[in-house]
């Protein structure tokens, strides 16, 4: 009827011919069985009667339309107010009749109000469809639709819900699959109690539940000994157990650490009518392998083999899991090969756990190969693989080669996640490189991870390491203000980076900003400070917060106890750093090997060994194991008295104790040998070193080279250092200087000169430092031309010259009457200040009693002085001396007064501006003292006798010297511009 009528009025409708089409236009123009008055009611307008006349409508429109009213109603909107004013009631009268009439489009009609109107369906309307669904075997929807309700209806709902079933839908078609799948919903959505409700209430209507339902039960209470009681009623039932039920059954036993009765069941599965599955023995495995007992997970893989089970990739994964922590990475590996003997393919997971066995093993070139492995059987690594080899390489502190396997993850298409990002973080700050640490922070907000406080703590501890203070606050800053609020390691952080690079104030500032305003009682950050003031010697000031830490209650930790008694250590306070000791067991510690080996450090350095012999014994009988640290000290305290063959009897008790000496355990003993010139010992603790697979440091070479230089032969040095060159050992800037100065004291300015000039070409920075300590050893050889060589090399690399290389060669030049070159280091001394100038004349004067030379007063001029006077005077006889100069006039603007000091045993004097001067020199030993100075005018000077009287003169001089030639006095004339008097006993030399 509805083709034909469809046929009638094709030209009417514009749209192709269909039943649902046609059905649409009966309802909409030509349909006389529904009222369309009725149809069109607002729910607002509607009265009761004709609500009351809705379902039987609706029922008609079913009637008609048949299964396609539920496309019509869902595509006609001008029905919505209509379907949204059907209450409960009338959609329950409804679907009762689609269940009857037309089942499908009773469950399309549920499925209609509840997706595209949100209506909630009453407890009947959804068993009723419940009810279908079971008839027709959708089960898959049928427990979805089950779980939904049981969600609306929450925890608890188990008696209500078994009361509404068994009195309206008692007898029902399917009426047992709905009751079994309500009790299956109540386990799977973990609501036990209520499907052991049910499952009671199914006995009592004599309803079996299936075995998929009981294993849901089994698996929710495997970890409680109700388990059994389910198992019991599934034997008691008579139900076929699944393989499943066993599996569950097994994992319980393991959940509950009954592994005797898990290897039982399995065992005894042997004879039952179903044998174990793979999982139950994979789960056995498992739950050894976790304990650490991966024998037994083999003996549970043979008993597998022996029960005709196959294994699984899963299986092999498990034991090559337990193998690989118990360390047996070679038994791990050999299973892949067992594995393709019996067609198992490993999978990405078999590769990533061996790849995870050598990198906690510290194999990382075996974890790479692994990954070659997986490409050569067509696995591609996944992002665990790339997080593996990013934290084994950064273990190894390979981080160019982690930034390379980064920029390949992110090639394929993988992201890092937030461990690869923090290793990565971590490793760079570790190496200074926290500019890059810095770009990855950044890269990370980028791809949508969020540095958390720790991540910024590495950061901010990174930059502190390398002293970069200001930007380490920036980067605090910059993380308050993203309310990431700073931790307690961020604090540790920033406090260790003030207490290592910025001044100690600030330190402490930061320090008691967080303990007394913020309330921090955190006992590291107090360790931080009172270990930073233990090693500048502020005991005190550690001792205090020591008393405070007992005062607010905090319990000090034993690296308390270390660093005060380090402090007390450091600044020799022995007595008090033993009342500490002593007191440590007292607040619930231990002392440690640190403990032990900081007072038998200072035990040494106090050169008494017998107590560092008593403290080990101590250290040994507490229980605690001494150290390579411990037995180092030991060591050094016996080199430094010379005890030789005992140092190397306790290297031998280091290697006893399963200890490991390092490079400078070894580096004390080479050097004591070196001393002793047992030159012979020393290179054989230098391959035995090698032996022990320890390489040695610039510092091991330094040493040999020096001791040879200094102890051996200078040729041995030599042919030493050649060889160390040419196999490029990376020689320091030590050894070329310690050969330099080698060689200038035995006078082979050459090869001093050569061996200088190769140094620059290396590369090294040279100093003023470097180029004193070869003038010096020259100039000590009168070697003065080669001096004055190196001395140019100086000037032409841009380095000043000190004080100390004009006084040691103007000394040199004046051995040898050098007076040329003197006058020629006259304009490069004038780059000297007006204090280094006159520093340099007193240490000449006074160190070396170097006679005044004419160069000194064309020095003067140099300086901007006139005139300059120094008076040598001997001290003798018993009354002393008496010197009275006159004031000093005046000064030029910028120079620097000369200063004015005075001693007993003899002294220099400079004027000053004020009253005339008086020096006192009292009867002692013959010494010699000077009173210069310079003076704009001319000069009045004092005069003296042997007698210790003094006499005034008028005395005008343009430029004189008193000098002591010896102990006698000698008198010439000089230019006097008047001379009414002279000093008696006095000598006079003109320039």
């Amino acid at each position: 009827m509805l083709h034909r009528i469809g046929h009638q009025c094709r030209s009417l409708i514009r749209v192709p011919f269909t039943p649902l089409n046609s059905s649409i236009f009966i309802c909409t123009k030509l349909l006389p069985l529904i009222s369309t008055n009725a149809l069109e009611l607002e729910p607002s307008t509607t009265s009761s009667s004709a609500n009351g006349a809705l379902p039987s409508r609706f029922l008609s429109l079913f009637k008609v339309l048949g299964g396609s009213a539920v496309k019509f109603l869902g595509v006609n909107h001008r029905f919505r107010p209509l379907v949204s004013g059907l209450n409960s009631r009338q959609v329950d009268e409804i679907i009762e009749y689609l269940r009857i009439e037309d089942p499908n489009s009773a469950v399309e009609f549920f499925e209609l109000l509840k997706t595209e109107y949100g209506f909630r369906h009453s407890r009947v309307s959804q068993l009723v469809i419940a009810h279908v669904l079971a008839s027709q075997r959708q089960l898959k929807l049928l427990r979805s639709n089950i779980l939904q309700m049981l969600q609306e209806e929450g925890s608890g709902s188990g008696p209500l819900l078994c009361e509404l079933l068994s009195v309206d839908f008692k007898g029902w078609e399917a009426n047992e699959i709905v009751w079994d799948m309500l009790a299956f919903a109540y386990s799977r959505s973990e609501m036990v109690h209520d499907a052991l409700f049910v499952i009671a209430k199914m006995k009592d209507l004599n309803i079996q539940a299936s075995i998929l339902t009981y294993n849901s039960l089994l698996y929710n209470l495997r970890h409680s000994d109700i388990m059994w009681d389910v198992y019991n009623d599934i034997k008691e039932s008579g139900i076929h157990e699944s393989k499943q039920t066993n599996s569950i059954l097994v994992d319980g036993l393991c959940k509950q650490s009954l592994m005797q009765e898990a290897v039982t069941l399995l065992r005894g599965k042997d004879v039952n009518e179903s044998s174990p599955h793979v999982a139950s023995f994979n789960t056995v495995m498992s739950s050894f392998s976790k304990m650490g007992f991966v024998d037994i997970a083999q003996s549970i893989f043979c008993l597998m083999l022996k029960f005709g089970v196959h294994p699984d990739t899963y299986s092999y994964n498990i034991l090559i899991n337990g193998l690989c922590l118990a360390g047996s990475i070679e038994d791990a590996f050999k299973l892949t090969g067992d594995m393709d003997k019996h067609g198992v393919a490993p999978d990405e997971v078999t590769y990533n756990t061996l790849a995870k066995g050598f990198r906690v093993l510290g194999m990382i070139s075996g974890a790479s190969k692994m990954i070659q492995q997986m490409l050569t059987k067509g696995l591609n690594p996944d992002s665990v693989t790339y997080t593996l080899l990013i934290c084994g390489n950064c273990q190894e502190g390979k981080v160019e080669e982690t930034l390379d396997l980064r920029d390949e993850m992110l090639s394929r298409g993988y992201k890092l996640n937030y461990i690869s990002y923090s290793v990565l973080v971590s490793s760079l700050c570790k190496i200074g490189r926290v500019d890059e640490a810095l770009c990855l922070l950044s890269e990370m907000e980028i791809v949508g991870l969020k540095p958390d406080d720790v991540m910024y703590s590495i950061i901010i501890h990174g930059l502190c390491k390398r002293g970069d203070m200001q930007r380490a606050i920036q980067v605090y800053m910059e993380m308050c203000t993203k309310r990431i609020l700073p931790s307690i390691f961020t604090h540790r952080a920033v406090l260790l980076g003030l207490c290592g690079n910025g001044p100690l104030s600030e330190a402490r500032m930061y320090f008691d900003i967080l303990v007394n305003n913020d309330g921090i009682q955190d006992i590291v950050l107090y360790n931080i400070m009172i270990n930073r003031y233990a090693k500048l010697g502020m005991v005190r000031e550690a001792v205090h917060l020591f008393n405070q830490i007992t005062e607010k209650g905090i319990d000090p930790t034993i690296v308390t106890f270390n660093s005060l008694i380090y402090g007390f250590c450091r600044t020799r306070q022995l007595t008090e750093a033993v009342r500490l000791f002593d007191t440590i067991r007292d607040h619930g510690l231990v002392p440690t090997a640190i403990t032990y080996t900081t007072l038998m450090n200072f035990l040494c350095e106090e050169g008494n060994i017998q107590a560092v012999f008593d403290l080990k014994r101590e250290m040994e009988a507490s229980g605690v194991e001494p150290t390579h640290v411990t037995y180092t000290v030991i060591i050094k305290g016996l080199c430094k008295q010379r005890k030789l063959q005992e140092s190397l009897v306790q290297l031998d008790n280091m290697f006893s104790q399963g200890l490991h000496p390092d490079q400078f355990s070894y580096n004390i003993l080479i050097q004591c040998f070196c001393e002793a010139r047992e030159f012979p010992k020393a290179f054989e603790l230098h391959d035995e070193m090698i032996s022990h697979g320890l390489k040695p440091d610039a510092v091991t070479y330094n040493i040999l080279i020096n001791g040879l230089c200094v102890y051996g032969d200078l040729h041995d040095a030599d042919k030493l250092f050649s060889y160390l060159r040419e196999h490029d050992f990376g020689l320091k800037k030590a050894a070329y200087t310690t050969l330099i100065q080698a060689h200038c004291v035995k006078g082979d300015a050459h090869q001093a000169m050569t061996l200088f000039s190769e140094m620059v070409e290396m590369g090294f920075q040279v100093t003023v430092r470097d180029y004193s300590g070869v003038i010096n050893r020259l100039c000590k050889r009168c070697l003065t031309n080669e001096a004055k060589v190196f001395y140019g090399m100086m000037l032409s690399d841009g380095v000043s010259p000190d004080l100390g290389i004009y006084s040691v060669m103007m000394y040199a030049l004046r051995q040898v009457g050098d007076l040329h070159t003197m006058r020629e280091l006259l304009p490069n001394m004038g780059a000297l200040t007006s204090r280094a100038y006159w520093d340099l004349q007193d240490h000449l004067l006074m160190d070396y009693k170097l006679a005044l030379q004419p160069c000194w007063h064309e020095s003067a001029h140099l300086k901007g002085l006139k005139y300059m006077v120094i008076l040598i005077v001997p001290l003798r006889g018993k009354e002393g001396f008496s010197i009275t100069g006159p004031a000093q006039s005046s000064t030029k603007s910028g120079q620097d007064p000369p200063p004015r000091k005075s001693n007993a045993t003899g002294a220099l004097c400079r004027p000053t501006v004020g009253p005339p001067m008086t020096l006192n020199l009292p009867s002692t030993n013959e010494k010699s003292v000077g009173l210069y100075g310079s003076y704009p005018g001319v000069l009045p000077v004092a005069s003296f006798d042997s007698t210790g009287g003094s006499s005034k003169t008028d005395n005008r001089i343009e430029s004189y010297a008193l000098l002591k030639l010896d102990r006698s006095w000698a008198s010439r004339n000089v230019n006097a511009i008047s001379s009414t008097a002279r000093p008696a006993s006095s000598t006079f030399i003109r320039w």
